[in-house]
């Protein structure tokens, strides 16, 4: 039988005050965990906390943003103090700044870097540190984004920020084999606040927020449930169940799990003594072309054309 319990283990989840890192951490303590909540909002992290409190479990809450050294420490501190040990550490805390890069400033561009790119770095490395240490192994979920997989328009910082968080797992899941410390990637989808700025949504978005369970459509096409759609995978990854399971990239939302492959080469070919312009340009026609990678997201059923065909719902 698999374990799916996380008794005895202690988790600190980022940016966990509201939306899907709060129900990172409530599905992590409803496992049996007990878990850090961070975020800059206190009364937001304070809510968090006595929900996981209110259903039985343990937690304490650090307001503090991350990004720095002295919240990745300040992090880990309040779980080896209050709990005892740190066994799985969930980087989900981000921030926006869209803008086409034209008009993209360098407090933009900074800022979503700093937190998502930097703060998992540093979040990670003083968890590292730290289940080195203790010596028990120990999980690290990094949480990326479809903007990283395949790119997003006005979105140059944060899809930058999400495929280095992707490289960083794959890299740290190499570092860390001997050391029994998993490291992976969740690229989640649902329904937020963000995702409802799109329009194709706006309908769903609003039948949402008022209770109405979401079509067949958007949750299977279209990778789009609530929050606790996402935090199954975070639970079964920071489980002794996955253990074997490492460096990859996991994708879930709505009722599809999704396995991203590898950035792998697609096509090679050999010229004697080194290419020149001109044979380039007669290779990439001849074989490479018919093989190059769209970017963006990959073709979905219009929400109103499928109303219109009567299968929305």
């Amino acid at each position: 039988m698999i374990e799916l319990s996380l008794e005895n283990k202690v988790a600190v989840v980022t940016g966990s005050g509201r939306g899907l890192g709060s129900s990172y951490a409530l599905a992590l303590a409803a496992a049996g965990a007990s878990v850090v909540v961070n975020d800059v909002d206190a009364d937001a992290a304070a809510e968090t906390v006595r929900l996981i409190e209110a259903a039985g479990g343990r937690a304490t809450a650090v307001i503090a943003p991350v990004g720095g050294t002295d919240t990745a420490c300040q992090l880990v501190d309040a779980a080896v103090t209050t709990f005892g040990s740190l066994d799985i550490m969930v980087t989900n805390a981000g921030v926006l700044r869209d803008r086409v890069t034209w008009k993209m400033s360098d407090e933009d561009f900074d800022a979503v870097i700093t937190t998502h790119l930097r703060g998992t770095f540093l979040c990670g490395r003083e968890a590292i540190v730290r289940m080195r240490e203790q010596g028990t192994g120990g999980r690290l979920i990094l949480i990326g984004s479809p903007a990283g997989q395949l790119g997003s328009f006005g979105q140059a910082n944060y899809a930058a920020a999400k495929a280095g968080i992707v490289a960083m797992a794959r890299t740290w899941s190499l570092e860390l084999a001997r050391d029994k410390i998993t490291a992976n990637a969740v690229v989640p989808t649902a329904m937020t606040a963000m995702t409802a700025t799109i329009p194709m949504y706006t309908q769903w978005a609003q039948d949402f927020a008022e209770g109405k369970p979401l079509p067949p459509l958007a949750r299977r096409d279209h990778a789009l449930g609530g929050p606790e759609d996402v935090a199954p995978l975070i639970v079964w990854l920071a489980s002794e169940a996955s253990s074997d399971v490492t460096g990859q990239a996991l994708g879930i939302g709505g009722d599809r799990l999704t396995l991203y492959s590898h950035p792998a080469e697609l096509a090679n070919e050999l010229h004697d003594g080194g290419w020149t312009p001109q044979a380039i340009d007669t290779a990439w026609r001849s074989q490479f072309a018919a093989q190059a990678q769209p970017s963006g997201p990959t073709s979905r059923p219009d929400p109103a054309s499928a109303q219109e065909d009567g299968h929305a719902r």
